[in-house]
């Protein structure tokens, strides 16, 4: 994975925070737990000190992972792109081909994600069919259960 992220400078502060809550929070009360665990003696039965070995390497993992990401991180200012078509940023009004109501989605950054909020990654393939598109245009996207048809109805920028 080599490709920049795009993000805002809200969502890498974001996934920053993260990492230092779990590094300075987390990753000490985990030592904690081990250090207890491995006092009480055989570590071969002690439940305790593998459950807490296990928390501590997955805790690492998503260290490493999202510090990765702010490794790759791109900060796009949003103020600076073209609002004549859509683009990273884009709050987008949207009719699914055989959808009852139409679909609304903030196309964001890593860290931003909130599916239930509509806010969907720049990066996927959802948005990804919709990046350079115009009001009124139709889109069709291959997505993982096949491809959708969706016209757009509508899209604009926060100030």
């Amino acid at each position: 994975m080599s490709d920049s992220i795009p993000m805002t400078r809200e969502g890498y502060n974001k996934i920053k925070a993260e990492v230092v809550r779990l590094e300075n929070d987390e990753m000490p009360l985990i030592r904690e737990r081990i250090a207890a665990a491995r006092a009480e003696g055989d570590l071969k039965e002690n439940a305790e000190y593998h459950g807490a070995r296990e928390t501590q390497g997955l805790v690492q993992a998503k260290i490493n992972e999202l510090k990765s990401r702010l490794a790759l991180a791109a900060i796009v200012d949003t103020s600076e792109l073209p609002t004549d078509e859509i683009r990273f940023g884009a709050k987008i009004v949207v009719q699914k081909t055989g959808a009852k109501k139409p679909a609304e989605y903030i196309l964001v950054g890593a860290g931003e994600e909130d599916y239930d909020a509509g806010k969907i990654q720049v990066t996927s393939p959802l948005a990804q069919g919709f990046l350079g598109k115009k009001k009124g245009d139709v889109v069709q996207i291959e997505l993982p259960r096949g491809v959708a048809e969706y016209t757009v109805i509508d899209f604009s920028y926060e100030e």
